[in-house]
């Protein structure tokens, strides 16, 4: 057990961090956090939900009746900076290699396709240069400069939201924009109005801010709604000690404790303060132009009545429980409900009425799941805790054992994976919400390799906030095509 000095005790005081969970946490740098117990892949009647087409017709047909009166909303994690996606970029600006400078040279001529070409082209003539000739004289050092630092678009250091992503008829949009025109097409409430929450990084939050004054009235025009926007951050009492590579506190060079944000599952604190009937989970960069967009629509309406559909069962199922009346029959009807449909696992044959409402009286999310075309990662398993209990889960392929033969063969099993694609919903059945923080998992976090001031750490992220912040949540897997999943991963992309 750490601990600390008088001078850290009010550091932490005036951070707003607990030293008592803080020590817990740190903890993990010395034990790790335990790998899951992987007892199968989640496949198609085994896990995940594969709707008739006559269901699937029904439910969308349905959305309209299903969503009446309900308060809509869609959460958007929009902290990630694009930085990683150029990656590529950031080695061409010192290339020497024959290879490397080839590959620059491909890319650059690939610009006049990409969505950055008209910024990139009208910044560049406001210092006297111009695009075109520099692409036809290979100038790749010039150009992704101008593309990457802030003497140019800076988006090296900008968002991913706010970056120029897709070209449609009425121009260039951005990552924001499509999530403006996806709410308009799917999350519309009554009154005409879309409620729509990102959650940015401080530093960005003025980009989103002027972006959307830029934009709003644009959009609200065409599809004739209103926009609620609201943005969130990460709260710094999420955020984790880092370690030295021996396990000691890391400290900045004057001598303060480091904390670094806790990654994505500190979120599930931001989605605890938001209230809705149901919630819309997509990451930033999942988007579609106009053309393709369509599916994307389909799927959420299914989605999202899919849910509307179970939670009116399991609601009609938690007030007969909570009366205490009951009988031995109806008990065996809802236990044949909660392992036919929603795929709940029971330790004995006979389960009791408290049991059952243990089981049920929880939040609860439909994800959607698409199949797994490529390598074999994170996805959909059945997974045993240190209780001894089975449930689904998403699960990333760094929580997996790579040296367990067993764990690795069934995640080489693994058909579908999971492109963050989920409706959910945390009311109960009398109207008020559950406490998110009481479902998470707390020992499904990730410890990763960083730097500090030129110094190697060890970070810690929290539960992530589909796979082990949602742990305890009900857990219902359903089918979705592939063409509802386009994410934009590298500058190839916009």
């Amino acid at each position: 057990m750490i601990s600390f000095t008088s001078n850290d005790i009010e550091f932490l005081r005036q951070r707003g961090s607990d030293e008592e969970r803080v020590k817990k946490q740190f903890g993990y740098f010395e034990t790790g956090f335990p790998f899951a117990d992987l007892q199968c892949a989640a496949t198609l009647g085994n896990g995940i939900t594969q709707l008739a087409d006559t269901e699937r017709k029904q439910l969308i047909d349905n959305y309209p009746r299903l969503t009446e009166g309900k308060q809509l909303l869609k959460f958007v994690p929009a902290s990630g900076a694009a930085s990683r996606m150029f990656k590529d970029a950031y080695s061409y600006l010192s290339a020497t290699d024959d290879a490397t400078r080839a590959s620059a040279i491909r890319q650059l001529h690939l610009l006049p396709s990409l969505a950055l070409y008209n910024d990139l082209k009208a910044v560049m003539a406001r210092d006297g240069l111009a695009l075109d000739d520099k692409i036809r004289e290979d100038d790749f050092k010039t150009v992704f400069t101008y593309i990457l630092t802030e003497k140019g678009l800076d988006y090296g250091n900008k968002p991913k939201g706010v970056l120029q992503f897709h070209r449609c008829a009425d121009g260039c949009r951005t990552a924001f924009e499509e999530h403006l025109v996806e709410a308009a097409l799917y999350a519309r409430q009554d009154d005409g109005t879309c409620h729509i929450h990102f959650t940015v990084s401080p530093q960005h939050q003025p980009l989103f801010n002027a972006l959307l004054q830029q934009v709003r009235e644009k959009y609200e025009s065409r599809f004739g709604v209103k926009y609620v926007i609201d943005f969130s951050t990460q709260s710094p009492d999420t955020d984790t000690l880092a370690a030295t590579s021996d396990n000691h506190p890391f400290r900045n060079n004057d001598g303060d404790l480091l904390f670094r944000p806790g990654g994505h599952g500190a979120l599930i604190q931001n989605l605890d303060k938001l209230r809705a009937d149901v919630i819309f989970v997509k990451n930033i960069d999942n988007v579609f132009d106009d053309e393709h967009v369509a599916d994307t629509v389909t799927h959420k309406k299914l989605l999202a009545a899919y849910l509307l559909t179970l939670q009116q069962q399991v609601f009609r199922y938690v007030a007969l429980l909570k009366s205490g009346r009951a009988t031995p029959l109806q008990l065996t009807e809802i236990k044949k409900f909660a392992e036919g449909t929603l795929f709940i696992r029971f330790e004995t044959e006979t389960v009791s009425a408290s049991l059952l409402l243990n089981k049920l009286d929880r939040p609860l999310r439909v994800c959607g799941m698409v199949k797994n075309e490529g390598e074999p990662g994170g996805g959909p398993y059945l997974v045993r805790n240190s209780k001894g209990e089975c449930s689904w889960q998403i699960v990333e392929s760094s929580q997996i054992n790579p040296q367990d033969c067993g764990q690795k063969a069934i995640m080489m099993n693994s058909t579908h994976f999971n492109p963050v694609d989920l409706v959910c919903s945390f009311r109960k059945n009398d109207g008020g919400y559950f406490s998110l923080p009481d479902f998470l998992d707390p020992e499904t976090g990730f410890i990763s390799s960083k730097s500090h001031e030129g110094r190697p750490l060890k970070a810690m992220e929290l539960p992530g906030l589909w796979n082990g912040a949602m742990a305890h949540w009900i857990t219902v897997f359903v089918e979705v095509p592939l063409s509802t999943f386009h994410p934009v991963k590298t500058m190839k992309d916009l």
